[in-house]
């Protein structure tokens, strides 16, 4: 046995600094969506003081400039739409998956994870013809999409959570009168909660955040998500805006931010239950 001390400063000190590390980016952000455009080129690490301090301006002048109020409404349309149909269709799909248990079932599984290692950029142009082809270019057309690309992460966390599901339950049900529909919805899908938040979290974040797919896909002259409307505010010759950009980009930030802080004690649970009872 090992006798050595405990040091939990130690780690404290360690995850602390990995926690600046991975905050000061966004400090950075929110201080310079307060100054003027030139200060922020020369001076971005300080503070904002009665010289370089200029109010709400670069807030109101990036909601202006890239029409962010409906940039937000079609971000949330994609983000919710694409969120609720990735869990509604991957959790029966690893329910089925683990109940059936056989040749057909595992080789479908099989297809999902292999989903998780083909890189984007191989099937991108493909992509990008076929959702015009489609007529996939809409936002609710988006869920269609997103619903493949994010499939693979979500089935895998969730047949790893299934296994751990008594089969008992589910024969209990049946024998109380209930269908696979009933069985799924009322009893299995109320067990399978801690797994269903921490996959909506993960793809609630992508989802917001992403901006290749939404580029590829979307008719931009109708709908433009955040991200890519951001883009918007580069000039001609190179020129940024980049006062409007700070503010519009703290703006995109303060939604996920929010949702991640109600949720994260459901993401811990969810991992931690995920990994036993897979």
């Amino acid at each position: 046995m090992n006798d050595t001390p405990r040091r939990p400063w130690l780690w404290t000190t360690v995850f602390a600094i990995i926690a600046v590390a991975y905050l000061y980016p966004i400090y950075l952000v929110v201080i310079n969506s307060f100054k003027g455009k030139v200060f922020i080129s020369s001076e971005p690490f300080s503070l904002p003081n009665a010289e370089t301090f200029v109010g709400w301006e670069n807030y109101i002048r990036g909601i202006e400039l890239t029409d962010f109020l409906w940039s937000f409404v079609w971000s949330l349309v994609i983000t919710l739409g694409s969120a609720f149909v990735i869990l509604l269709f991957t959790s029966m799909a690893a329910w089925w998956i683990v109940r059936m248990d056989n040749r057909y079932a595992k080789s479908l599984y099989v297809t999902f994870i292999f989903n998780l290692v083909v890189p984007f950029q191989m099937v991108m142009f493909t992509l990008s013809w076929l959702a015009d082809y489609l007529g996939l270019t809409t936002p609710w057309g988006l869920w269609v999409i997103y619903l493949g690309f994010g499939a693979g992460l979500a089935v895998f966390i969730f047949t790893g959570f299934v296994k751990g599901i008594p089969y008992e339950i589910e024969e209990a049900a049946t024998i109380d009168g209930c269908g696979p529909v009933r069985t799924f919805f009322l009893v299995v899908m109320p067990i399978m909660k801690p797994a269903v938040v921490t996959v909506a979290i993960l793809e609630v974040m992508w989802l917001w955040n992403d901006y290749l797919l939404p580029y590829l896909t979307l008719d931009l002259k109708s709908y433009k998500t955040i991200p890519i409307a951001v883009q918007y505010l580069r000039g001609g010759y190179g020129s940024i805006d980049i006062g409007a950009m700070m503010g519009v980009l703290v703006l995109a930030m303060i939604p996920v931010i929010v949702f991640y802080l109600f949720s994260q004690k459901q993401i811990i649970r969810g991992v931690v239950a995920g990994a036993v009872k897979g």
